[in-house]
């Protein structure tokens, strides 16, 4: 006869549930802080005096909940969750996690597979249980909305505040300005670097050379820094500020999931209030300025590499014809429309066939565009006023491209 022995399964440790918590605000406001030392105190305090738990830390975030970017803490923490060093999460509420309902849906479900519970208190929903996603996905809906909402609102106030001639600047200071209480008050010795900077364009000095003379002077900039930046010398000789004017929403809020700014080309209203504080230079020598910037812009190589003049101030289609340069064979690039999308491709290789230049690849101009962007403006908005006094020269290889500025500095970008 068979024996047959029983062999009980061991027993389970008592492992202790290693615990984390997460908490957010979304501004460095004294309420919001002291909100945020509050519940930090508190997740630590609940979590420590609990005998079943581990601590594994309080992460949190001072940040829009719209957007994951900037939110450093948030993604320590999950990637500790994901590295098996977290088992459950605490946070307050759907939308301290996010306000994004798709960023919410993947989080929880990414904690899921891996075991990893996530409650939220205000609402007293587990992750885990995927019966609750319907509601926690309904709930943070409802976040994303009053998002939205909460956006709007402030879009209508500011729209009102600009009606009325309401001036008002994000900046605390720039250089030649200082502002207390919402009113622009004139540095004296920062309103003389402004003019000589005025002066030195219209005597026909390159951004470069402009950045080269404040340097080699030892004028420092608004923010106390010994090296200029060409790009801000550009919105200096720019900014209608300086002859005492002010333009209201030059750009606006594209997606107020995102927050990305572009820029106002006719979308909104723009507003311009003329005298809205003293001037630093007049209002004719701001105006040669302008006249000068627009002459510059206009004397481009067209798509055929024949000098002229441009028709429009600002025109990409000349503007990237002056700068894309095969780095095989040195000839320019030329603009075509393919399917529907317009691309750029070495003029070599259009009329003498891809044999004859097989290493040159053809560039979707809204990825040269995206990476100009990075590269030479400023704030996430193209701009092709700063590219044109930025950039000399744009050599394309088989997988990368140089970005040559007027300073001498290279940037690489590769495909």
């Amino acid at each position: 006869m068979k024996k047959v022995w029983i062999i009980p399964p061991a027993p389970k440790e008592n492992k202790k549930i290693r615990v984390a918590a997460y908490c957010r605000v979304s501004t460095f406001g004294p309420a919001q802080l002291h909100s945020l030392d509050t519940q930090i105190e508190a997740y630590t305090r609940m979590i420590k005096n609990n005998k079943d738990w581990r601590f594994a830390g309080v992460f949190y975030d001072v940040e829009s909940g719209l957007r994951r970017k900037g939110r450093t803490e948030l993604d320590k923490m999950l990637k500790k969750a994901e590295k098996g060093k977290i088992d459950y999460i605490i946070t307050k509420s759907i939308s301290r996690i996010s306000r994004d309902t798709l960023e919410v849906f993947k989080i929880i479900r990414n904690l899921r597979e891996r075991g990893i519970n996530m409650h939220f208190e205000n609402e007293n929903l587990d992750s885990i249980n995927i019966n609750n996603e319907y509601e926690i996905t309904l709930r943070g809906m409802l976040a994303q909305d009053e998002s939205r909402n909460k956006s709007e609102d402030i879009q209508w106030g500011l729209q009102r505040k600009f009606e009325k001639g309401d001036i008002f600047t994000k900046y605390k200071s720039f250089m030649g300005y200082t502002c207390a209480d919402d009113t622009l008050a004139i540095v004296p010795e920062q309103a003389e670097v402004v003019r000589k900077i005025f002066e030195l364009y219209l005597q026909g000095l390159s951004l470069g050379q402009i950045k080269s003379y404040l340097e080699s002077q030892g004028i420092k900039t608004a923010m106390g820094k010994e090296t200029w930046d060409t790009k801000t010398i550009h919105k200096m000789l720019k900014n209608e500020k300086y002859k005492g004017d002010t333009m209201l929403q030059k750009t606006v809020t594209e997606d107020f999931m995102t927050g990305k700014k572009i820029k106002n080309t006719d979308q909104r209203n723009i507003y311009y209030i003329k005298d809205s504080h003293p001037a630093i230079v007049s209002a004719e020598v701001f105006d040669k300025v302008q006249q000068k910037m627009a002459k510059r812009a206009r004397y481009v190589s067209n798509e055929e590499g024949t000098l002229e003049t441009s028709g429009s101030k600002y025109n990409s289609k000349y503007l990237l014809g002056n700068l894309l340069v095969c780095g095989d064979c040195g000839m320019p690039y030329r603009r075509r429309t393919e399917r529907g999308k317009v691309v750029w491709r070495c003029s070599t290789r259009i009329e003498k066939g891809r044999q004859t230049c097989s290493n040159s690849p053809t560039l979707d101009e809204g990825w040269i565009k995206d990476t100009l962007n990075e590269v030479v403006c400023q704030n996430g908005i193209y701009d092709e006023s700063i590219v044109r006094d930025e950039v000399g020269k744009i050599q394309i290889f088989d997988t990368f491209i140089f970005y040559i500025k007027y300073n001498g500095s290279q940037e690489k970008r590769t495909f």
